[in-house]
């Protein structure tokens, strides 16, 4: 258990690879209560998301949510999160639980004086649980009357899992497949042990944020403060598919359409390590092997547990993107050599 953002979490129960090969393999159960879960509530509320995010909700039904970046003016990262449209005039951001304080000063700033729109934080009524890996819908389905079958990719719906209401959504941040349980929190006891008694016997294990942020890497899904932050930009990290410039105005939009134009200095890629060596986050980027200026740093890096060698992320110039690209990475006293390839490492089969 370590402290993390005012909360104490798991890093692990047995071991981080075995929890990895379990969500890939059969299920991981991960208690992810300490996300942050906003709520924007009003006639006006529509509006307002659409202002601050860079994606496109206009065609988020209820029912629905989408991926999208909380933006600054200069188009950087205020956060990433998850858009749920509840209903007409409600919509529930789930934020990162290190960003929640931040992110909600910065909605009620937004807010202030605006009519028709009401920022409230109800993360403390919350619980979240998640359900990853092949066989999650097996083991959640035993649980609901609701048909889970039905609940597609990002879409949510109300119901009950093990006889406590609880919000279902159809994500997660592994690269599997599997549900997010949202509950009242004196309700996911109870779940969660239906979930172990469940599940234990096919192969369901309590996993940690260790195996969430090994299977996340795999998978090439950012996190913020590693690849995406406040001088990060969504077209930079990857993500120009969450900038939809064809919609009104929103904030950032100037400067992430003068980068769709003119491109950006740098890009965001996938390495493998062809020295051996394992790079980790804020390890040094060289493009020579006697340079004495790097050009960026390793966002994350590990030794995958699914594919048994070293990757990572990392910031590139974007002349020097190309997949088979080779630049340095300096690992303590020794600088190695790596080779740009392509992201995600892992995508599951549909």
């Amino acid at each position: 258990m370590v402290p993390f953002a005012g909360y104490s979490l798991p890093v692990q129960y047995t071991s981080l690879a075995e929890e990895h090969t379990a969500v890939r393999t059969k299920a991981g159960l991960f208690d992810v209560s300490h996300m942050g879960e906003v709520f924007i509530t009003g006639p006006k509320a529509f509006d307002f998301v659409q202002n601050l995010s860079c994606n496109d909700h206009s065609k988020l039904a209820v029912g629905r949510a989408q991926y999208t970046g909380l933006m600054y003016p200069q188009g950087t990262f205020v956060d990433d999160m998850l858009v749920h449209r509840m209903n007409e005039s409600e919509f529930l951001l789930v934020v990162n639980a290190a960003n929640r304080h931040k992110d909600v000063a910065y909605l009620q700033d937004l807010a202030e004086g605006a009519d028709g729109v009401v920022v409230e934080d109800r993360s403390d009524r919350w619980a979240q649980m998640a359900v990853q890996g092949p066989i999650a819908i097996e083991i959640v389905q035993a649980l609901t009357s609701t048909d889970l079958s039905g609940i597609r990719y990002y879409r949510f719906v109300w119901g009950e899992v093990a006889g406590r209401r609880a919000l279902i959504a159809r994500t997660g941040y592994t690269g599997e497949d599997g549900f997010e349980l949202y509950t009242a929190p004196e309700d996911a006891p109870t779940v969660w042990q239906a979930l172990l008694k469940e599940g234990g016997p096919k192969g369901l294990i309590p996993a940690g944020l260790g195996a969430r942020d090994t299977l996340r890497f795999e998978a090439g899904m950012c996190l913020y403060g590693h690849e995406i932050d406040a001088e990060t930009t969504p077209l930079e990290a990857g993500l120009g598919w969450i900038v939809k410039l064809a919609k009104e105005d929103f904030i950032g939009r100037d400067i992430l359409e003068a980068q769709i134009e003119n491109g950006t200095g740098r890009r965001l890629v996938g390495f493998e390590m062809i020295d051996r060596g394992i790079a980790r986050h804020d390890h040094e980027v060289f493009l020579g092997e006697t340079d004495e200026d790097s050009v960026g740093s390793v966002t994350s890096g590990t030794q995958s547990p699914t594919f048994g060698k070293a990757l990572g992320m990392a910031y590139l110039p974007t002349d020097h993107t190309d997949i088979g690209s080779e630049f340095f990475i300096q690992i303590r006293n020794r600088r190695l050599r790596a080779r740009v390839i392509k992201l995600p490492f892992y995508s599951r089969k549909k």
